[in-house]
């Protein structure tokens, strides 16, 4: 019982999905905000949120972006019911929509949104290299694809927090593999910005054509 309640946040269900969702709300946030310092959002962009979880991100976005619009993309049923409870008067008016989905399965269609965002997700995503094609496909020509991470794994030495890596299945990234990756998959001008262990955020341009 106790093994399922830790594995609950890869895909949050059931009341223990509840809890963990309404924690991630209120740990995330020295992470989110500090995220959020780092990427350039215009008054009129249409945003992306991949992996809403409880929705904080989502409502932080539409107060910088007053005339676009926020989306949000998860996986599970509790996280979209939240993103959507948390937000619901700018879903009411057409500012934010909340859709129950994959990210290998993007159910947006093309070049559609300013900026693509992905806090805290990326760990849990099937088939990271795929997925990033995904992520591609929805950002327009020039659009930015925001990563933003709890950790910071370095080139070499002991990366940080191997027992919930392990214990949870997490996939965790060096900067040499986000360059790598995001570069094969269609984006240049890769960014990544770190604090020592502790965090990271990793920002990228969809390349035109």
């Amino acid at each position: 019982m106790f093994e399922k309640f830790l594995h609950n946040p890869r895909k949050p269900q059931g009341a223990g999905g509840w809890f963990w969702v309404s924690l991630m709300n209120w740990g995330h946030e020295p992470l989110s905000r500090w995220g959020l310092s780092h990427l350039a959002i215009k008054p009129g962009d249409h945003i992306l949120d991949i992996g809403c979880g409880g929705g904080r991100n989502v409502a932080r976005m539409l107060k910088r972006a007053p005339e676009g619009r926020v989306c949000g993309l998860d996986h599970s049923e509790v996280c979209v019911e939240k993103t959507r409870r948390l937000n619901r008067r700018a879903v009411r008016v057409g500012r934010a929509e909340i859709r129950l989905g994959s990210v290998s399965e993007n159910p947006w269609p093309d070049n559609g949104f300013d900026v693509v965002t992905a806090f805290e997700t990326i760990y849990f995503w099937p088939n990271f290299a795929k997925d990033l094609g995904e992520v591609r496909r929805v950002l327009k020509p020039g659009g930015i694809f925001f990563i933003c991470n709890a950790m910071n794994v370095p080139e070499e030495g002991e990366a940080p927090y191997q027992f919930w890596v392990k214990k949870l299945g997490l996939k965790t990234f060096t900067p040499s593999d986000f360059r790598k990756y995001l570069t094969e998959a269609g984006f240049g001008e890769v960014n990544v910005t770190g604090e020592g262990k502790g965090r990271v955020c990793v920002s990228a341009l969809a390349k035109k054509g």
